[in-house]
């Protein structure tokens, strides 16, 4: 993939991830059912939402280290990465429901 087409890529991707936490901002957010967009759940929903990701994160690094050629060094730290960032997500979650919870009492 030619240098262009990956910066595009990221900053496609930065914009929309800027942009649509402004969208959602003073929406109410959905507790119950399923909604496809992420920043439309509360935060409870986005905490169950990362443990359902577990499966899904394992079959993409299983898919990345076969497909990808990679060796036992390069699919750790790529697998790290991964859980480490969803462990954080996680925490986060659970932080701000538990905060946010407090606040409604």
């Amino acid at each position: 993939m030619p240098f262009e087409q990956l910066f595009i890529i990221l900053i496609v991707s930065l914009i929309v991830s800027l942009l649509f936490p402004l969208i959602y901002r003073n929406k109410e957010k959905k507790d119950k059912g399923f909604i496809f967009a992420y920043y439309g759940l509360s935060y409870r929903r986005k905490m169950i939402r990362t443990v359902w990701n577990i499966p899904l994160i394992i079959i993409l690094l299983i898919g990345i280290s076969v497909w990808g050629k990679l060796n036992f060094y390069q699919t750790f730290l790529i697998s790290v990465f991964f859980f480490v960032t969803l462990i954080v997500q996680f925490l986060y979650n659970y932080y701000k429901w538990k905060k946010h919870e407090k606040q409604v009492r």
